[in-house]
Order: structure tokens, then sequence, then C-alpha cells
């Protein structure tokens, strides 16, 4: 699988095409997901580098919930959380998420994919020199 493949979750059929048409054409590698608990049974399953997902969904658990799980069980998974009807300040999202309102410009969530993916890999690195130290 490749090493930037990113899970979007949003219940917005044309919203999540274009994103995904648009982190497709960046290299990204995409697994769609319209509910939390379709990404969570993605989450138990495949290998994935970071989430973007809606807040509001069908299905009884919403994009908090996902972004609350990915933090307890997929510990440095990072998520980028997004919303029309939510402002969320970044001390009310576990440490690993961010929040961009809707709507929003694909390069916004282009450029803090890049951001995101590169401190983790940078952290990944310091990890790898410690072990081997």
């Amino acid at each position: 699988m490749c090493s930037r493949t990113v899970l979007i979750v949003e219940d917005e059929p044309l919203i999540r095409m274009m994103l995904a048409d648009a982190l497709c054409n960046e290299g990204y590698s995409v697994i769609e997901a319209a509910t939390a608990l379709e990404a969570i049974a993605v989450l138990g399953t495949k290998e994935v580098r970071a989430v973007v997902t809606d807040i509001d969904m069908p299905g009884g658990l919403s994009g908090l919930d996902l972004t609350r799980y990915v933090a307890s069980y997929r510990k440095g998974l990072p998520v980028i959380v997004t919303s029309g009807g939510h402002l969320l300040r970044q001390e009310e999202l576990p440490d690993n998420a961010r929040f961009i309102a809707k709507p929003y410009k694909l390069r916004q969530i282009l450029d803090m994919l890049l951001e995101i993916l590169a401190a983790g890999a940078s952290a990944e690195a310091n990890v790898s020199r410690l072990r081997v130290a």
C-alpha cells in the first residue's frame, strides 16, 4: 500500500469524491468511508497515514467520536477534522488532530496533509535514531 494513504470520512458523496480526486491527483492513495463506523473498520484492516473526517455523519458516531477513537487506539495517526456547522479550537481536539472549517479550499487540506505527514516522518526518523544509538 502507498506510504501516503489517506482515509477520507465524509457522508456527502460529492464532497468525498472531490476530495478523493484532489488527493489522488497529488499522488495520495485514498480509501473512502461514508460513516465513522466504516472508517473504524478500515482502520482495523488497512494501513493509513492520515484521516480526513467531517464531524456530522449518520450512524450514531460523529467525526469527533472517530477522532477520539484514533487518539486512543491509533496514537500518532494524524486526523484533519472538517465541519461547516461547528467551529473548534485546537484545545478541543486530541493532540494529533487539526481543524479546518468548511467551506475549505482543497489547497488547505493538501498543505495540512503535507505538513502533518512531514512532521510524522520526522518524528519516526528521530525514534529510529534513538533506537540505533
